[in-house]
C-alpha cells in the first residue's frame, strides 16, 4: 500500500484507539459516580481556561508557603482555546479539549510521516497505533498541551528530513511557545543545522537561518516572564515554586530509593526498570540508525525529564511527545506475522484504555 493511501488507515486506527479510551474512561466513571468530563479538564486544564479567558495574572497560595503562578504556562495553547472559544461560544475548557483533539489528529499524521518515511508504511502504522495506546495515552484527549507540542515536533523533525530548515524553524518556534520541552525541538534543528553548515552544504545559509529561529519560542516566553517578574531567570523561579527544576536527577534518585527501601520495593524496581528500558531505546534508536535530529530530539526529551526534579508521576507525561523513542518497538513488531503484530496491538489498546481510566479516574496527571 502506497503511504499516502496508508495515511487514512492509520488515523482511523489512531481515533478509534483514543476513542476507546474515552469510553473506558466514561464506563469507570459511571461506575464510581464521578464525571469523566471533570477528569479531563482537570489540573492544567483549568489554568490554561483561566488564561484563555483572562489572560496571565492567577496566582494561588499552596500548603508550604509556596505561590503558584501561571507564567508556568506557556502561551499558544491557550490563545488557541481563547480563538475556538471566540469562534465558538464554548467554554474554554471545551474548546481546550476540541484544539487537543484536533492537534492529536495532526500529531498522528506527522508521526506516521516520518515513521513511513524512514522505515516503511507499515512501521508508520503500528508507530501511530503504540502512541495512541500508551498506558497513559489518555491524556491525548485531555485538555492539555501535550498533543499540540507533539505535533509541532513530528513535523519539524519531518522538515528536517526534506531539508526544509525555515519551515523546520517556524514549527520548532511554536513548538517552544506551547511547552518548556520546546528546547528539545529547537536542539534539533540547531545540532542538524550545525551539521549541514560544517559540511558546507548547498543550502548552509538556510540551515543557519533556521538554526536562529528555532529557539525563539522558547526564548522569547521566558524573555517575557523575565519582564514580568522583575528577573532575568523569573521563568525558572517560577518553575522552582511549582517544584520544578534541574537537579541532575536526584530528586527521581530519592524516590527510586525511597521506594526501595520502603514498603513497596517492587515499585522501585519498576521505576529502575522503567530506566533502563528508557535507556535501552535509546541505545536501538541509535543502532536502527534513526538521523540525527529525531536522535537529538528524543534524547534531548529524556534528559530533561529524568534529570528534573518535578513530580516524578508527571516524567511518563512529560516524555509522550519522545515518538522516536517507540519507533524501535515499531520496527521490530512490524516484521512479525500480521496476526501476531494485530494481536499485540489489541491487547495495548485494551490495557491502555483500563488502564487510562483507572489512572485519571486516580491520582491521575498534576
Amino acid at each position: 500500500m502506497s503511504p499516502r493511501r496508508a495515511l487514512p488507515t492509520a488515523l482511523a486506527l489512531y481515533v478509534a484507539v483514543r476513542l476507546l479510551g474515552l469510553v473506558g474512561l466514561a464506563v469507570g466513571a459511571a461506575a464510581t459516580g464521578m464525571s469523566a468530563h471533570a477528569r479531563l479538564v482537570r489540573w492544567d486544564g483549568q489554568w490554561y481556561a483561566a488564561i484563555a479567558a483572562h489572560g496571565y495574572g492567577l496566582e494561588r497560595l499552596v500548603p508550604g508557603g509556596r505561590t503558584l503562578t501561571d507564567l508556568a504556562f506557556f502561551p499558544l495553547y491557550p490563545f488557541l482555546e481563547r480563538l475556538v472559544a471566540s469562534g465558538t461560544g464554548l467554554r474554554h475548557v471545551d474548546c481546550g479539549l476540541i484544539v487537543a483533539a484536533l492537534a492529536s489528529v495532526a500529531a498522528a499524521w506527522g508521526i506516521y510521516a516520518v515513521a513511513q518515511r524512514l522505515y516503511g508504511v507499515r512501521v508508520g502504522v503500528v508507530t501511530v497505533v503504540i502512541w495512541a495506546a500508551l498506558p497513559i495515552g489518555i491524556v491525548e484527549s485531555m485538555a492539555y498541551s501535550e498533543t499540540l507540542f507533539t505535533a509541532f515536533a513530528a513535523w519539524t523533525v519531518h522538515a528536517l528530513l526534506d531539508r526544509r530548515w525555515l519551515l523546520a524553524g517556524l514549527l520548532a518556534t511554536l513548538a517552544g511557545l506551547t511547552r518548556p520541552m520546546g528546547v528539545a525541538v529547537a536542539a534539533a534543528v540547531v545540532v542538524a543545522a550545525a551539521v549541514a553548515v560544517a559540511r558546507g552544504e548547498r543550502d548552509r545559509l538556510r540551515a543557519a537561518l533556521g538554526a536562529v529561529v528555532a529557539p525563539l519560542g522558547w526564548l522569547g516566553y521566558v524573555a517575557w516572564v523575565a519582564v514580568r517578574t522583575d528577573g532575568p531567570l523569573g521563568y525558572f523561579a517560577v518553575g522552582r515554586q511549582w517544584g520544578n527544576g534541574f537537579d541532575g536527577g536526584a530528586a527521581f534518585a530519592r524516590w527510586v530509593v525511597g521506594f526501595l527501601s520502603g514498603a513497596q520495593p517492587w515499585l522501585g524496581l519498576l521505576l529502575a526498570l522503567a530506566v533502563a528500558l528508557l535507556v535501552a531505546l535509546l541505545v536501538l534508536s541509535v543502532r536502527d540508525r534513526q538521523p540525527l535530529p529525531l536522535l537529538v530530539y528524543s534524547a534531548t526529551m529524556a534528559f530533561v525529564a529524568m534529570t528534573s526534579s518535578g513530580y516524578f508521576g508527571s516524567k511518563p507525561r512529560y516524555l509522550l511527545p519522545a515518538f522516536g523513542l517507540l519507533l524501535p518497538a515499531a520496527v521490530r513488531l512490524a516484521r512479525a506475522r500480521l496476526a501476531v503484530t494485530t494481536a499485540v496491538l489489541v491487547v495495548l489498546t485494551g490495557g491502555s484504555a483500563v488502564y487510562g481510566a483507572f489512572w485519571l479516574l486516580g491520582p491521575g496527571p498534576p
